[in-house]
């Protein structure tokens, strides 16, 4: 029994060793938004922009610009920027009023995030 004692020892320490070196793994969050959450704007802005703080996987990306029937205004395909972690969205001239953007994303590493955020359009400008 006693000198089974050593080998358990040192698979535990293997163990534990190969599990501290594993990477860190993350979400992706938005880091810079365009229109910018809670933000009031005086004329529609040609476009919504998220820049995340990790790549994200083209496939799995959604973004939507509802309006306040949630009819999605967003124009054509999404847009990517070149370094994997934005994404844009064209849109048509809106009228004055609330939108909420809505995203989901799958990070790299296989993390789904999904979230969502306000901004006004007031008219008066």
């Amino acid at each position: 029994m006693t000198a089974r004692k050593p080998t358990l020892l040192r698979i535990a320490a293997v163990g534990l060793v190969v599990n501290c070196s594993l990477p860190a793994f993350a979400h992706s969050f938005p880091e810079h938004e365009s229109p910018a959450a809670g933000q009031t704007l005086t004329s529609s802005p040609p476009e919504v922009t998220i820049k995340y703080d990790a790549p994200i996987e083209k496939v799995f990306a959604t973004l939507e610009v509802l309006d306040s029937s949630g009819r999605n205004e967003a124009l054509g395909a999404l847009i990517y920027g070149p370094e994997g972690d934005t994404l844009s969205v064209k849109l048509p001239p809106l009228k004055p009023g609330t939108y909420t953007v809505k995203w989901a994303v799958v990070c790299v590493d296989t993390h789904r995030t999904e979230g969502s955020y306000t901004f006004t359009i007031s008219g008066n400008g």
